[in-house]
């Protein structure tokens, strides 16, 4: 199984390369879902076709639904909105406030991506794509499972016991609504549910992120500081797509100006993403709208003949990089993380009290847990390297080297080696 997640500044195409993707993805022979996440849907205008909540079928082997963010807070969310709604109108809020109000920012969009766990586990789908949001947003809902699996690990176990031993002496005192077992329960599945979705996303033999980006500077720079946070939370990206580049044959003198712009940012694209591969698409002479003009997008961008595991099969992991990885140097144990395209300065490391490291880069924070093998280690410093930050752990005396395995037991699977640093790097 495959899962393909296109995403960029909002307006660069990435639900016209989504679609293509799935029609050339399903036309090989793959079953194909493509799904769009962002809340305001344009899938099904790109196949002419009205698309719904339901999965729909669009093609043989292809099926579409654009999700519907009520219904999926509802089944995710809806025990704990309760408790919280019940919570607000006991403070006196009125009703339709209290509704909205116990809906967490952002918690409509998560909710949606639950539904890459639904798919993956049926069983149906060779490949799932997903349009998913603009940058900002979807950056934030990839980074929400890490600062969930923190607070359940750390806080939840501590409120639920001290719950379940207040509850009997709150009820006796006060009228205020306190959460029963059945709201416990509700986050924690909620939780489970979020790890597993961090899980196959962070899985780079499984999924594959692809920024979508036009040759305008300010879309460039921002599918730069995509492209760094993806790496932070460790998840893949082996393929940017650069849109509505415009043709050699346009020789109008009205569009010289931007030409010669376009050519200065293809540059900076080409340096910037190196080396990932880049795939270009004109600025076609028509919308990209309907099965005909989706095919010729596909022949554009992965070429006009194709065949599965082969030439032209969007499956295919175009970069097989890594995003980070544990190994010996000298005596040291060296965690290193892929972090392109930012600068030394801008990364800052803290060792927490929970055996943690946290890296902060701008306006990011990453809660790293340390793998077993790490954690009893002091840091002994770090240096930024090729593109790459690698934090380095002082070898106890007398230590023999130990592989990656060893120092990474079965908890490493869960923990994705996930590390950060506390100090600016240097």
């Amino acid at each position: 199984m495959r899962i393909l997640l296109y995403t960029g500044k909002g307006g660069v195409g990435k639900t016209s390369v989504s679609a293509a993707t799935a029609l050339r993805c399903a036309e090989l022979g793959y079953r194909t879902a493509v799904l769009s996440t962002d809340p305001a849907h344009s899938l099904g205008d790109s196949f002419n076709v009205r698309i719904g909540n339901e999965l729909t079928q669009l093609a043989p082997n292809l099926w579409g639904q654009e999700i519907d963010l009520l219904n999926q807070m509802d089944q995710y969310w809806g025990k704990v909105q309760a408790y919280l709604n019940a919570i607000f109108s006991w403070q006196g809020m009125e009703g339709l406030v209290a509704e909205e109000t116990a809906v967490l920012p952002g918690m409509e969009e998560l909710a949606s991506l639950m539904q890459i766990v639904h798919l993956a586990d049926s069983g149906n789908y060779d490949v799932i794509i997903i349009d998913a949001a603009p940058t900002g947003s979807t950056l934030q809902l990839l980074s929400f499972p890490d600062m969930a699996r923190w607070y359940i690990e750390k806080i939840f176990p501590i409120q639920r016991r001290a719950m379940q031993i207040a509850r009997p002496v709150f009820k006796r005192m006060s009228d205020v609504p306190l959460p029963d077992d059945d709201v416990f329960a509700s986050i924690e599945d909620l939780v489970g549910q979020l790890e597993r979705m961090s899980r196959l996303l962070g899985d780079g033999e499984i999924s594959s992120m692809r920024v979508v980006l036009n040759p305008e500077r300010m879309v460039v720079k921002e599918a730069q500081r995509a492209y760094t946070y993806l790496n932070l939370y460790g998840y893949t990206v082996d393929a940017v797509v650069c849109n509505r580049v415009f043709p050699d044959y346009l020789t109008d003198s009205y569009f010289d100006g931007w030409k010669r712009a376009q050519a200065e940012n293809l540059q900076l694209v080409d340096e910037s993403f190196h080396p990932l591969p880049i795939f270009k698409i004109p600025f076609f002479d028509q919308e990209v709208t309907g099965m005909e003009m989706l095919q010729k997008t596909a022949a554009t961008l992965y070429g006009a003949e194709a065949e599965p595991g082969g030439q032209g099969d969007p499956t295919q992991r175009f970069y097989q990089g890594r995003p980070q990885e544990i190994f010996a140097r000298d005596e040291y144990y060296v965690l290193s993380l892929a972090l392109p395209l930012v600068e030394r300065s801008e990364v800052h490391l803290h060792r927490s009290v929970f055996d943690e490291l946290i890296v902060d880069i701008g306006n990011w924070r990453r809660n790293v847990s340390l793998p077993i093998g790490l954690a009893k280690l002091e840091i002994a410093g770090a240096r930024y390297e090729e593109n790459r930050l690698n934090i380095l752990f002082a070898r106890e005396d007398g230590d023999k080297a130990l592989s990656a395995e060893e120092l990474t037991p079965t908890r490493w699977e869960s923990l994705r080696a996930r590390f950060g640093n506390g100090r600016t790097a240097s």
